[in-house]
């Protein structure tokens, strides 16, 4: 969601305890230390802070895993923030869920990223699956995430789950099997982060589309997509992905955490006609567990796009390409070793 300021440590963190009054009670003091996210140049996104659970830089980002007052505990990853635990289901609801249900049969899933394990957790949910692999880049994400995010820790230990930890495109490309179901769960494209190749249509072509089974679907987390954010990277992603399927969804949901609307685009080669009453029907039948955010009914009314985002999408021209990508706000690791 952001880079940080000069005022604050690495990652956000305030060099100081900043104290408020309470309203209710003047002579009482509420303490803590606030986190703090460059948006924009102009706009800055804070949250308190129980504690920091784990702060560093591995080989590939910048790391942290905070304990907040409002959110529970969050995952930042080169400033930007992951997923929160009070809300992180909505965006894992949207990203796994609506591949699986359009697909007539899923029994092979393929995590791209997702190291914290909650995208493992929601595809592990569907009774046809037979195996998920998990591959992210950066092992010590995986390690932290495994040790402190316990909502995760029964997904982690499922004998279905391969948990694998490489570049994605390496992996993919070395693998001779193909999968029903492709995700695309990485981190926002951001200069000098690892993730930005993973969105070119280079590799949509190439390497990505291969490994889909005939009726494979294709789904991947496409950045802030908000009436002033979308232009960002959202509609950017969405018309690459349109040059290389023939069929392309693009849907979105308020995650309060991220304070924007968030967007994922659904890609294949076969249509996707399904209407709500089915969905409805096949998240009785096919899922163990009660969904928190997502219906038939919420999935179609997400890829009712409002007139700015709909004529952005449609007049978009720009496609990623290792030569030319788009980024959104901050950097990441190797940008800041130039």
């Amino acid at each position: 969601m952001g880079e940080v300021v000069e005022i604050f440590y690495e990652n956000g963190f305030s060099n100081k305890v900043i104290c408020n009054d309470t309203p209710t009670n003047p002579n009482h003091q509420d303490c803590c230390t606030w986190y703090e996210e460059i948006i924009d140049d102009d706009l800055k996104w804070s949250f308190a802070l129980n504690r920091v659970l784990h702060k560093g830089t591995s080989q590939y980002q910048d790391i942290a895993l905070l304990d907040t007052k409002h959110f529970g505990k969050v995952l930042v990853i080169d400033g930007k923030m992951q997923s929160a635990e009070v809300d992180e289901f909505i965006y894992h609801e949207c990203l796994i869920h609506p591949p699986l249900l359009c697909h007539p049969n899923p029994k092979t899933v393929f995590i791209m990223g997702g190291g914290e394990g909650s995208a493992a957790r929601e595809a592990l949910k569907h009774k046809t699956i037979e195996k998920v692999v998990m591959c992210d880049i950066d092992q010590e994400v995986v390690d932290f995430c495994r040790r402190y995010l316990t909502v995760n820790q029964e997904a982690f230990g499922n004998k279905k789950l391969n948990l694998v930890v490489n570049d994605a495109k390496a992996e993919l490309e070395k693998r001779n099997e193909k999968f029903d179901i492709i995700v695309g769960d990485l981190a926002d494209p951001v200069e000098g982060g690892p993730c930005y190749q993973l969105y070119t249509k280079s590799f949509y072509e190439r390497i990505l589309k291969p490994k889909l089974t005939e009726n494979g679907i294709f789904v991947t987390q496409a950045g802030p997509a908000g009436i002033f954010t979308h232009k960002e990277v959202f509609s950017s992603i969405y018309n690459t992905i349109k040059q290389v399927f023939k069929y392309v969804l693009a849907y979105t949901a308020h995650v309060p955490s991220f304070a924007d609307t968030w967007g994922w685009v659904m890609a294949s080669d076969q249509p996707f006609s399904i209407d709500a009453e089915e969905l409805d029907i096949r998240i009785r039948d096919r899922i163990n567990g009660e969904l928190l955010y997502l219906n038939g009914a919420s999935f179609l009314s997400s890829a009712t796009m409002n007139k700015t985002v709909s004529l952005s999408l449609l007049n978009e021209t720009h496609v990623y390409t290792e030569e030319d990508a788009r980024f959104i706000h901050g950097h990441g690791v190797a940008y800041n070793r130039l």
